[in-house]
């Protein structure tokens, strides 16, 4: 798994590279803070530690710009402890917030945590998720079926990653609200129905039907 490490001060980068390496990732790390964003799309990283206050552009900012490239998972490794900060981190697409000095046992849980999550610590005969003759491939975000591929977008994986992980089980509508969208305290309950058809489009568009199961009011399984 390939860690990139955005931090400009050179001893606490110096410090992560060793954490990191001896726990046996691969790391990579941005010392010219000048077009990060193509460092970052170069590299193309399992996971990303990235530092709030940089030189140029504010971690923020940078995080925003990377949404745009590419799901990598981000999260802010900062000496700021505020609730406003962590606030911001998570809405502008963090996937965690870790405040300095960390523990360096916590941090390398949390960065498990998140590649868990994420589905990017799978092994590669893990990598592809099988159930009742559909493949999602975790790494390539597609869905497969017939002898047909179709990708799909950020949430309408998220879900359906969701899902496979859970098979079998009803999984109540407001828990995949949470997942899908738990820094957006205003989402409309539509916006799940929506996301659910749009996952029945692409799996109708490689000959399969009725794969997600619905019970009216309560929730969805596969």
């Amino acid at each position: 798994m390939k860690i990139m490490i955005i931090e400009d001060e050179v001893k606490i980068r110096s410090e992560l590279t060793i954490l990191l390496q001896n726990s046996l990732y691969d790391v990579s790390k941005v010392e010219k803070f000048e077009r990060v964003e193509e460092q970052v799309k170069k590299t193309e990283p399992d996971l990303i530690l990235l530092d709030i206050h940089l030189p140029g552009q504010s971690g923020h900012e940078l995080c925003a710009a990377i949404r745009q490239m590419m799901d990598v998972p981000i999260i802010f490794l900062t000496s700021d402890s505020d609730v406003i900060s962590e606030t911001n981190s998570m809405l502008m697409g963090g996937d965690d917030f870790i405040t300095k000095p960390y523990h360096p046992s916590v941090l390398l849980a949390r960065i498990s945590a998140v590649l868990k999550r994420s589905g990017r610590n799978l092994q590669p005969n893990e990598a592809i998720l099988k159930h009742k003759g559909i493949c999602l491939d975790t790494r390539a975000y597609k869905v497969r079926a017939n002898d047909k591929e179709v990708e799909l977008s950020k949430n309408e994986y998220k879900l359906l990653h969701y899902l496979f992980l859970h098979k079998e089980e009803m999984i109540p509508r407001l828990d995949l609200i949470e997942y899908l969208w738990d820094n957006d305290v205003f989402i409309d309950d539509n916006a799940l129905s929506v996301t659910v058809t749009r996952i029945r489009s692409r799996l109708n568009d490689i000959g399969v039907k009725d794969f997600i199961e619905t019970k009216r009011g309560v929730g969805y399984k596969i």
